[in-house]
């Protein structure tokens, strides 16, 4: 974690609200995350609830991290480490893993931020939550790529909703969005406050991609999910990586009951 700096990945997070390293993980690894995903993908939309509507064919789908085989690869890799303790402090807490799907014909969606600013932020100028992500294919400008507007993790407005900026602040937002075009290998991670969209999906491609939510102790984001891991599998990790998950310890995988619903993108934006 020494090789990471503290100063640089604070910078990023509390200017820009979004870094990313290259090359975090192997194609060959990344392949394997696609293939899990595609499995719960499948499963997920054959259960009523099982793939949360983002817009039109747009999902996320919360998962049990076990289903993934690389996912003590992810929680564990020193970048990784290193920005959460960095922004969050040194008891951080994994409270999220699931991915989104933008398939063909993904509609561009509306300016927002994923819940809304805790008094930390919006008072006490403090990020308490990250969002990591990790795509499984080379994004392409065509295929819906991910784009945010810098610095607008701070934004505060009155009179709307919480997590959806009034249209007078859009022309903000375009002048100053950016589009990520990550390829597979490559790791982010960002402010889910910092304002953002998906944009449409031209192509015949989806852009599946894995998700991790962190919080900082005083983090209220564990409450939209339920993160859960077997006991056996939880008392096969690692000492460090166990303390840092905040979970159900279950002798049987549950369904999961996803709450984190955000009607506000079911409709997309024309």
């Amino acid at each position: 974690m020494e090789q990471f700096d503290t100063a640089a990945i604070m910078g990023g997070l509390y200017g820009d609200g979004f870094i990313a390293m290259k090359g975090a993980f192997s194609r060959e690894w990344v392949a394997q995350l696609g293939e899990d995903i595609a499995v719960l993908f499948e499963e997920a939309r054959a259960r009523p609830g099982g793939a949360l509507e983002r817009g039109p064919n747009r999902y996320y789908v919360e998962i049990h991290p076990e289903r993934l085989r690389g996912f003590r690869d992810i929680v564990s890799h020193p970048w990784v480490r290193a920005v959460c303790a960095a922004v969050l402090g040194p008891d951080y807490k994994v409270v999220e893993a699931g991915f989104d799907v933008p398939g063909p014909g993904a509609m561009l969606q509306p300016w927002h931020r994923d819940f809304p600013a805790p008094p930390q932020t919006v008072t006490g100028r403090r990020l308490n939550s990250l969002a990591f992500n990790i795509t499984t294919v080379d994004v392409s400008e065509d295929m819906g790529p991910f784009e945010i507007a810098p610095g607008t993790q701070w934004d505060t407005w009155e009179g709307a909703h919480p997590m959806f900026p009034p249209a007078s602040m859009h022309a903000r937002y375009e002048a100053r969005k950016q589009r990520k075009l990550a390829s597979m290998g490559d790791i982010s991670a960002r402010s889910a406050l910092t304002i953002h969209r998906g944009t449409a999906n031209l192509s015949q491609k989806s852009r599946p991609v894995f998700v991790l939510g962190v919080d900082a102790p005083d983090g209220s984001n564990a409450d939209k999910h339920d993160l859960q891991l077997s006991r056996s599998y939880y008392e096969s990790l690692d000492e460090e990586t166990r303390r840092h998950i905040h979970c159900r310890v279950v002798d049987r995988l549950e369904t999961i009951e996803q709450g984190h619903t955000i009607e506000g993108l079911l409709m997309g934006v024309n």
